[in-house]
């Protein structure tokens, strides 16, 4: 036995909306078989949703990259199955017609965007995204007519980890599972294991591996041979299963990280907790896929269920000191549940933000792994930039050094335009149309722009919307009497682009000029000023200001000496 949630090749779910997007907006939608995966890929690659390098090789076949895409997205319900062999791309499949007829807005074509998937493109923040995400990992079971190739008796894989997770907490050995305990001993089980056979399993592992003297890293190299020659399987593809399980999981919203593994996030713990007590359900194929297309059912569906669930939330909120009123007779019950997580999750980041201060060391490690690739942390642990999520990363590690700062008059969840997780992890990139992060201060605004892009491209892209956003927030400002400066980041600063900020002129609609005070500063610059700032964080927001002046003093300079005279100068002020 051995199953997995999600897609090695695509394993950060949010990844699958800006696909089904992009599948919406083109002809391909519902005409995907053959040629077309290859077609696919290409339309991924171009719309930046995924980075295909063999499309630029002569002759290079590229389908299978569309295929896995394809696969990911057929999975968890957001298009349909293709169910005969022999329909041509883009025809009405005969087996899957009838089952079609069922779901309002589907044709009957394989590889159609289904109501679940239609979901997921208008869902724009992050807790609707997990709704969905919850919904369709909930509506998948095993075995089922997507996944055939399992003996046991049809369960859901969500359930069954909320019922270890129960289990564990009923035996008071703590509600979480480990990254290993999950790739050696949940995924190769189910149900018809036992949960507490499972259980046990876990525990005997959990124990024979704390009692292990040096390294454990002989102990897991040892039990991970031991599982993937019983199955039989290569031992890495236990480690990529588990993690990409890992991570489907947590993005239902059921889950946060601890560690490497997971626990029960406090904020979704009642809706697990009715998943948990709710009877497992089989279903006939053709239901299976009906449910699955629409989205499952959930517990809070139920107005009983769901009066319980915002009734903990209530409780939840004051016991963190906010606000909540009780529940009205009559009330919306999912909005008074959004809106209560909502407040919940911000409580949640005025913490973490809070905490920042703490974790300089970490952050510093972060920016050094987007620059060198991987990174020790202070406690010793590796970490690697997670694969294609490097500039939301850098947005992200930004954030945190400014929060460490610990100076900001605006919130947290107001500096930043990207989207987080339950674990404050970034989902993506911010969206266009604005700055990706804004840092009131006391005195000053600072408009943060990052980028990986180089060489001229790096002007082309940035030159124009970075003036621009700067320009609306100088603008909006104006009254206040707060200066405004623009931030550029980049590992490495093209001449053209600093060329294009040294002036950094606007104007406006009405041909009235505002001056810009746009510094471009190197990662590794940034990385030394917020290392020298890390015993004296109150200070920073002064010193960051005089820098980005004695920056602009400079900026007459012609472009390359200019980016020279903005590392002499930090490197001035550390010395300093």
């Amino acid at each position: 036995m051995l199953w997995h949630l999600g897609n090695t090749t695509i394993r950060t779910p949010y990844r699958l909306r800006d696909a089904l997007i992009a599948l919406q907006a083109s002809p391909l939608n519902g005409d995907l078989s053959g040629a077309q995966e290859s077609v696919f890929a290409v339309l991924l690659h171009e719309a930046g949703v995924a980075d295909v390098k063999r499309i630029n090789v002569a002759g290079a076949n590229f389908s299978d990259f569309g295929r896995k895409w394809r696969s990911a997205l057929t999975k968890l319900g957001f298009i349909t199955q293709k169910l005969s062999r022999s329909v041509a791309s883009g025809d009405v499949d005969p087996l899957l017609a009838p089952i079609s007829a069922r779901i309002p807005g589907i044709s009957g074509r394989p590889y159609e965007i289904t109501p679940s998937g239609q979901r997921l493109i208008s869902a724009e923040v992050i807790a609707a995204q997990q709704e969905v995400f919850l919904r369709a990992i909930l509506g998948i079971k095993l075995p089922s007519p997507i996944e055939d190739r399992f003996t046991c008796t049809q369960f859901s894989p969500l359930k069954f980890v909320i019922d270890l997770l129960f289990e564990l907490r009923a035996r008071s050995e703590g509600d979480y599972l480990s990254f290993e305990e999950t790739a050696l001993c949940v995924i190769t089980s189910s149900p018809d294991d036992g949960i507490d056979r499972v259980v046990d399993n876990i525990l005997d592992f959990r124990r024979r591996r704390l009692a292990h003297s040096g390294s454990v890293r002989p102990f897991d190299s040892a039990e991970y041979k031991t599982v993937a020659d019983s199955i039989p399987i290569e031992e890495q593809t236990l480690d990529d299963y588990g993690d990409c399980t890992l991570r489907y999981l947590k993005a239902t919203g059921l889950f946060k990280a601890k560690g490497r593994g997971i626990t029960l996030n406090p904020i979704k713990e009642e809706l697990a907790s009715l998943i948990h007590t709710s009877a497992e359900v089989s279903l006939s194929d053709e239901d299976y896929l009906v449910n699955l297309w629409n989205g499952a059912d959930l517990p809070t569906d139920n107005a009983t269920a769901a009066e319980k669930v915002v009734n903990d939330l209530v409780n939840r909120v004051r016991s963190k000191g906010g606000t909540a009123a009780a529940l009205q007779t009559g009330e919306d019950l999912a909005l008074r549940r959004h809106e209560l997580e909502d407040q919940l999750n911000k409580l949640e980041e005025e913490n973490y933000s809070r905490e920042q201060a703490s974790k300089v060391g970490d952050i510093k490690a972060w920016i050094e792994a987007l620059i060198n690739g991987s990174a020790l942390l202070p406690n010793g642990e590796r970490i690697k930039i997670p694969k294609g999520e490097a500039p939301a990363y850098f947005e992200w590690v930004i954030w945190r050094a400014f929060l460490a700062i610990n100076s900001l008059s605006n919130k947290p969840w107001e500096a930043r335009r990207f989207q987080v997780d339950q674990d404050f992890l970034p989902t993506s990139t911010a969206p266009g149309n604005g700055p990706d992060l804004v840092f009131e201060f006391a005195d000053a605004i600072l408009v943060v722009e990052v980028t990986f892009t180089n060489s001229s491209r790096q002007e082309a892209a940035e030159g124009e919307p970075v003036r621009r956003h700067v320009a609306k927030y100088a603008e909006e400002q104006g009254a206040s009497g707060k200066p405004v400066y623009g931030l550029f980041i980049a590992v490495n600063i093209d001449s053209n682009t600093a060329h294009t900020f040294r002036t950094g002129d606007w104007f406006k609609k009405d041909d009235s000029k505002i001056n810009l005070q746009i510094v471009p500063i190197r990662l590794d610059d940034f990385l030394k000023l917020f290392t020298y700032g890390a015993d004296k964080l109150d200070r920073m927001p002064g010193i960051l200001q005089t820098v980005l002046l004695r920056c602009r003093a400079q900026a007459n300079q012609e472009a390359p000496i200019w980016k020279q005279s903005v590392t002499t100068i930090v490197e001035q002020t550390i010395r300093s």
